[in-house]
């Protein structure tokens, strides 16, 4: 049976709340950016292209662990696109991800076949995708672009 991650949120003042992840993560004190909070955590957009971006590295280190492959780390940076619905209303419209290795990608033996299925393994971009398009770039330590 999958596990059901939980966490309890309780609002603090206005627009910013802890989020408690259980007894062993410390809270996290989350806020709506200036102007409609203070800025003092981060925001719900924040938050979702977080989950993405560190499940698709989580899934990349991964994949390349079932090759014994040691990317030398792995860094990413992660963008979302907010726009207006046609109600007027902001939606999240895109969510960009760009995913550095530390090693490059001559020294990594089957590479090919770790960037063709690492997004699989990743609950989180793989469920965001039916609702919002996730575009994923991998570069190795030399900025090669290999996805």
């Amino acid at each position: 049976m999958a596990s059901s991650p939980s966490i309890t949120i309780k609002q603090v003042d206005n627009y910013k709340f802890t989020v408690d992840f259980g007894s062993l993560i410390p809270e996290l004190l989350v806020d709506e950016a200036i102007p409609i909070g203070r800025g003092e955590g981060p925001f719900p957009e924040q938050l979702l292209v977080a989950g993405v971006a560190n499940c698709l590295c989580a899934s990349l280190v991964f994949a390349l662990g079932k090759y014994k492959q040691d990317a030398q780390g792995v860094v990413a940076e992660a963008t979302c696109a907010v726009e207006r619905n046609a109600e007027g209303r902001l939606r999240i419209t895109g969510i960009d991800v760009a995913i550095s290795l530390g090693a490059d990608a001559g020294a990594l033996d089957r590479l090919d076949k770790v960037l063709a299925q690492f997004e699989r393994f990743c609950t989180v971009s793989e469920s965001v995708k039916v609702g919002i398009p996730v575009a994923v770039s991998v570069r190795d330590s030399q900025g090669v672009r290999l996805k």
